[in-house]
């Protein structure tokens, strides 16, 4: 018999959700490129379900080249017709767009003398923050953090980036912690900041 854990709510009882919440939501991310796959997931998420994303991913890495941005940057629009009609992703032209833009986005971005990483975590002075949330209905959707990263990533010519999305991704790519005090992975995400 397994031990119960006490877990965030948002997680219930899909398998996947669990594992992804158990294994990567919220742990420091510092490699440009994951950052980049993470930030396009997010964006490829707006309006859908987190779950919806999380069942697609492996498909989002096979078709969009391990999200290497000179690779994606590259993309013309045969290759974007081309992911249109894959089912292994969500088939939204602008969204599918955005990668391609985002890419190239973050290529000036480390064209100018700085990686994409740093320029990242310099929006919470490259330390994760730490939230000490009691309850879900706590959580922001979006803070004065999310606002100033989905303002400067726009100016910088990315797209699907609004604040909300950016929290999301701030989230998920522990430049926040925000597990529940009382989930197992509370602390233990603390403590890999």
């Amino acid at each position: 018999m397994s031990e119960m854990v006490t877990r965030c709510g948002w997680t219930g009882d899909d398998e996947l959700y669990q594992q992804y919440h158990d294994g990567e939501w919220g742990v420091p991310v510092r490699d440009g490129q994951l950052l980049f796959e993470f930030l396009c997931l997010e964006g490829a998420q707006a309006g859908l379900s987190w779950i919806t994303i999380l069942r697609k991913r492996e498909g989002y890495r096979e078709l969009f080249d391990g999200f290497d941005p000179v690779v994606i940057a590259e993309y013309d629009d045969t290759k974007v017709e081309l992911l249109r009609q894959d089912a292994r992703i969500v088939r939204n032209q602008a969204k599918i767009r955005s990668v391609v833009g985002n890419a190239r986005a973050y290529l000036e971005l480390e064209a100018a003398d700085q990686l994409f990483a740093d320029y990242i975590w310099s929006f919470v002075d490259g330390e994760p923050l730490q939230n000490s949330w009691a309850e879900l209905s706590q959580i922001p959707a979006s803070t004065a953090t999310s606002e100033a990263m989905s303002k400067d990533l726009k100016r910088r010519g990315f797209n699907f980036v609004g604040p909300t999305i950016c929290y999301a991704f701030m989230q998920a790519a522990g430049l926040v912690n925000d597990h529940l005090t009382d989930c197992f992975r509370w602390q233990q995400v603390r403590d890999l900041a």
